[in-house]
């Protein structure tokens, strides 16, 4: 008889085991909810000559939180090509009526050898184009062909009379909040947005400050290449600021602007290539917050001499 109530005695210590096991699994999962509490900034550090430097450690960064100073808790270097860290990049570009038919041609090719340059399977695109409509043409994808056979179907949009490229940063943001992965292999990956665009939003429904706090709160960087967009008046080629790098969305969220003049789109690309690439995390765990309006100011210092962008002013602790 004793013999016979084994199987439900073992079935009963193994129901034992088993919570106790999940009990134990829930307390090791602890410390990887705490790791989301830290507060992250994407950090690009510059020389004179404008490109990104790397080899830094992070001894080389000081951190400021509302002017008291932090311990770096968490740092991820510039990795090279052998070790590429994880990007999320979504292209986001302007088919109004404005760009010239030699321009998207250009621009398709140009974008086709970036990706492939950018490329890995730690590396996810996406490609957004903007007129009187903003749209998805090809989600989150580490393959590049797929995206190739997208930038194929590009056409212009000249029957538009306006171009939403703030409303368009904001639904590449919204992607990215909704559809990329939070990790790749254990790794946060770097989220950034490329518009491409001649500068001269009309339409958009969001306003660039407003686009600007969602980007900060998303930890999303914003880079731009402006097509040509010169006064007819000046006897020079000199570029003029466009109302899209006068709002600070770019210079807001940590990114830079390019402008594609004398210089050909692939060098513009690669140059562009160096500054996504070319940032650190440096990162640290917060006070908790002390109301639902706590904010506060970050500032992040580095070596004498160089230049410091950060992708963010600030957070909200949680």
């Amino acid at each position: 008889m004793f013999q016979n109530e084994w199987p439900v005695i073992l079935r009963a210590l193994g129901m034992i085991f088993l919570a106790f096991a999940g009990s134990v699994l829930g307390q090791d999962d602890e410390p990887i909810k705490v790791d989301t509490e830290l507060v992250t900034f994407e950090v690009t550090v510059t020389g004179k000559d404008g490109k990104p430097i790397s080899g830094l450690k992070a001894e080389d960064f000081r951190i400021f939180d509302n002017g008291v100073e932090r311990k770096v808790d968490f740092f991820q270097p510039i990795t090279g090509d052998e070790q590429k860290r994880p990007l999320l990049v979504i292209f986001a570009l302007d088919v109004s009526g404005s760009m010239t038919a030699a321009e998207m041609e250009s621009l398709r090719n140009a974008l086709k050898q970036s990706i492939k340059r950018l490329g890995s399977p730690n590396t996810y695109f996406a490609i957004m184009t903007f007129a009187m409509r903003v749209r998805t043409v090809a989600g989150f994808s580490n393959i590049p062909q797929r995206l190739d056979r997208s930038l194929e179907k590009l056409s212009r949009d000249t029957g538009g009379l306006s171009t939403h490229a703030y409303d368009a940063v904001d639904d590449a943001i919204r992607l990215i909040v909704r559809k990329s992965p939070k990790s790749i292999r254990g790794q946060a990956p770097k989220r950034s947005v490329v518009v491409i665009t001649d500068g001269f939003p009309v339409g958009d429904v969001v306003a660039p400050e407003t686009v600007i706090e969602r980007a900060n709160a998303a930890e999303v960087s914003v880079y731009s290449i402006i097509m040509p967009s010169y006064s007819r008046l000046q006897g020079t080629k000199r570029p003029l600021m466009t109302p899209f790098e006068a709002s600070g969305l770019v210079d807001r969220t940590g990114g830079i602007n390019l402008y594609a003049g004398d210089k050909s789109l692939e060098n513009l690309f690669v140059e562009l290539e160096s500054q996504v690439t070319g940032s650190y995390a440096v990162a640290f765990y917060p006070e908790p917050a002390r109301s639902a309006d706590d904010y506060r100011e970050v500032r992040i210092e580095t070596q004498e001499g160089l230049k410091l962008r950060q992708n963010r002013p600030g957070y909200r602790p949680r």
